[in-house]
């Protein structure tokens, strides 16, 4: 499978020559692949945000390079614009981004400015509306009337209406509450499945990425702790915990049962997979 996006000796130092030059991004190298649902996890200060502005050129290496499609983002700095249509980037609390005065209009203001009309706008508009759960109903009205949630999701909606090659997603559900986490986080799902596209998910919750990602690429001190599937990332939990990151509950969970004397998976990151681990337990696996 040939990468989408390639992150290559990847450096940015911030406040050069000066008494406070630090390097929030330190000679950071892995690839994202076509169609991938990459998570990025790491404590505050790892590197997580400012990895994800070079990911569409908001930011500008110190050194190394970001290519997409296997070219160097920053060849033709001029075109630094469309980059930023083929890597979606949405922001932490992106509802204080709105500012039309419809819901349709701010959904439009993303795909006009690539030159999208006509019954082009109008699809792009439309599809995103129906992929974040957004009625055609709600498209009139002014994205002020809505709550935070729904907020949220014209927000998302405007960087999906685009189409992007790949969808950047930094904390998507901050802020709000359990059922609107998992509601938006289902759209996320759907728009992956549907769609096909790269996302890559930044976020704290480690049960969040747990449940939604393919792959785990894990930050810390502005580098690459570890990267690999859930299970493999999870398996070294006591890493993780060591590092100042979180786990998932049902691996803490796990993690209390083997301390015990269970012989249970150290890989265990969901409910069902420790349900089966516990049911073989009691259909006979013996205890350590």
């Amino acid at each position: 499978m040939e990468p989408i996006l390639q992150v290559q000796h990847l450096t940015h130092t911030y406040s050069v020559g000066t008494p406070f030059q630090r390097s929030a991004v330190e000679d950071m190298s892995f690839d994202v692949y076509d169609g991938e649902f990459l998570g990025i996890i790491g404590h505050t200060g790892s590197g997580k945000s400012t990895l994800i502005q070079h990911l569409n050129g908001l930011l500008r290496p110190t050194s190394g390079q970001i290519l997409l499609h296997g070219k160097d983002i920053w060849a033709e700095p001029k075109k630094i614009r469309d980059v930023r249509f083929q890597v979606g980037l949405v922001f932490q609390y992106p509802e204080y981004q709105l500012f039309e005065e419809t819901v349709y209009k701010d959904i439009a203001f993303g795909p006009t400015n690539q030159g999208k009309t006509g019954e082009e706008l109008d699809r792009c508009v439309r599809e995103a509306a129906r992929l974040v759960g957004i009625r055609d109903d709600q498209l009139g009205k002014s994205p002020f009337e809505l709550s935070g949630g729904q907020k949220r999701r014209v927000a998302l909606a405007g960087v999906m209406a685009m189409e992007p090659d790949v969808l950047v997603l930094d904390e998507p559900t901050a802020g709000l509450d359990p059922a609107g986490r998992e509601n938006l986080m289902a759209n996320i799902r759907d728009y992956h499945r549907n769609k096909k596209r790269t996302i890559i998910l930044v976020s704290h919750s480690m049960d969040e990425i747990a449940q939604n990602v393919d792959r785990i690429l894990v930050l810390k001190s502005a580098h690459v702790l570890m990267s690999g599937a859930p299970a493999e990332v999870f398996a070294r939990a006591d890493e993780l915990l060591s590092a100042g990151l979180d786990v998932p509950q049902v691996t803490r969970i796990a993690m209390g049962l083997r301390e015990r004397g269970l012989a249970i998976d150290p890989a265990v990151y969901t409910v069902e997979a420790l349900e089966r681990e516990l049911l073989a337990l009691r259909e006979g696996g013996a205890a350590c």
